[in-house]
């Protein structure tokens, strides 16, 4: 009979199923955390280099600029070469792209004058290489777990951000600081190299139509099949609403300045990452919920509030204790959504609903930072939190009675093909949605 600290814990702590039951995704998890940590050591690494070779803050700035179109356009394409070509080679493929521009970054810093330009050329080419593969590994996820565990992958799938958001940055800046830019750069090519290692052992994903030629037109599609799907819509709207009213990063320089805690700033922008692995690391009762959307719509809701609440903090403590609630409830929501795009969007069009939501996740950060920003110029910092964390609020409680799809979704209503039906499946599915 199993103890009752034993039950607790098997409900509380992560579910491992997925690792359990699949090799495949055994391998891939690794070889994407692996990757994970050495990109961090990277995306720390350039601005810091841009910013010693430079002396300018607008230099340092250029880099999210270069990155942002390429991540777009080439997520979206990314999308429509996952529906069409064998996912685990896009994965591989760009994988050994990624560590070829690391070597380019650590050659350029070994010189005795490092120039800027390549750093802006690596930058852009990750982003656009790194918008390619992204859809492919998510679109890889439902064909290596068996349905019922597509939760628990999720989640153990945002552990590793979560981990990595909070180790990954202080373990760069030390190294930096004690070994120098080049070792960041050496660190990356080392875990690219063992990633390519582990996801050359992963069996080929062949996607529907492996056979047809990738179109970058073909994306609409996904678009015309999501707009069919008002869960799905508000799967988006929901996200939107969390990063465009409720993702004060921007701020966080002022609000600092404005409480006397510049010391403060650091653990600001990790707060959300802590809140994520709490979140993460108890994550063992999502398996057990079956209306995914209902945590969707709250969570957002959530995160509206605990902002809201920090326009009201009295001092830093109290912020970060509001951005940590924040940051868990980002993470319920991007659990849940991820689960219910694996569990329905069929596999032929899953790339391009992975397509669709990188370009979400781009621009939702981008318009918040923006609105923010404006906001808080005419309005004071507090005002800013205040207006942004009500909007964000008010958004979910309106999602949730204008998309009653959303409310009601049931993943016991939704299952996707296996890898074995999929191989002898059409090869495209009708644009309708859910059964009610």
């Amino acid at each position: 009979m199993t103890s009752a600290p034993d039950r607790f814990r098997s409900r509380l702590l992560p579910d491992t199923a997925p690792w359990r039951s699949s090799r495949d995704f055994r391998l891939t998890w690794t070889a994407g955390t692996v990757t994970l940590f050495g990109s961090i050591f990277t995306m720390t690494a350039i601005p810091l280099q841009i910013a010693d070779l430079t002396g300018s803050p607008w230099a340092v700035g250029a880099v999210g600029a270069v990155e942002l179109v390429p991540a777009v356009l080439f997520g979206l394409y990314g999308g429509v070469l996952a529906d069409r070509a064998d996912r685990r080679t896009v994965a591989l493929v760009s994988e050994v792209a990624l560590a070829a521009l690391s070597a380019l970054l650590l050659a350029d810093a070994l010189l005795d004058t490092p120039a800027v330009w390549p750093l802006y050329v690596a930058a852009g080419l990750a982003a656009a290489l790194q918008g390619v593969q992204q859809p492919a590994v998510e679109a890889m996820v439902p064909r290596l777990v068996p349905h019922d565990q597509l939760v628990a992958a999720g989640a153990l799938l945002s552990l590793r951000w979560s981990v990595g958001g909070v180790v990954g940055p202080a373990a760069a800046g030390l190294l930096i600081a004690t070994a120098g830019v080049p070792a960041a750069f050496l660190v990356d090519l080392g875990t690219f190299l063992l990633s390519i290692a582990l996801l050359a052992r992963v069996r080929p994903v062949p996607s529907e139509r492996d056979a047809e030629k990738p179109r970058l037109g073909a994306f609409v599609e996904g678009a015309r099949y999501a707009a069919r799907r008002p869960d799905l819509i508000g799967t988006y709207l929901a996200d939107l609403a969390a990063t465009v009213f409720a993702l004060p990063t921007a701020l966080f320089p002022f609000l600092a300045v404005e409480l006397n805690a510049t010391w403060a700033l650091g653990l600001f922008y990790s707060a959300g990452a802590v809140g994520s692995l709490i979140a993460a690391a108890t994550s063992g009762w999502t398996g057990r919920v079956h209306r995914h959307g209902r945590p969707v719509v709250l969570s957002a809701a959530l995160v509206g509030a605990a902002t809201a609440a920090a326009a009201f903090a009295p001092g830093p403590w109290t912020v970060l204790l509001c951005l940590v609630v924040a940051g868990s409830a980002h993470w319920i929501g991007d659990t849940f959504r991820s689960a219910i795009w694996n569990q329905s969007v069929p596999d032929g069009l899953r790339g391009r609903a992975a397509g669709w939501e990188m370009l979400i996740g781009a621009a939702g950060p981008a318009l918040g930072d923006l609105r923010a920003g404006g906001l808080a110029a005419r309005q004071g910092i507090r005002a800013a939190l205040r207006t942004g964390g009500l909007l964000c609020f008010g958004s979910a409680a309106v999602l949730s009675a204008a998309v009653p799809a959303l409310w009601r979704y049931d993943q016991r209503e939704h299952r996707v093909r296996s890898a074995a039906d999929a191989s002898t499946a059409p090869s495209a599915e009708p644009l309708t949605g859910p059964a009610p």
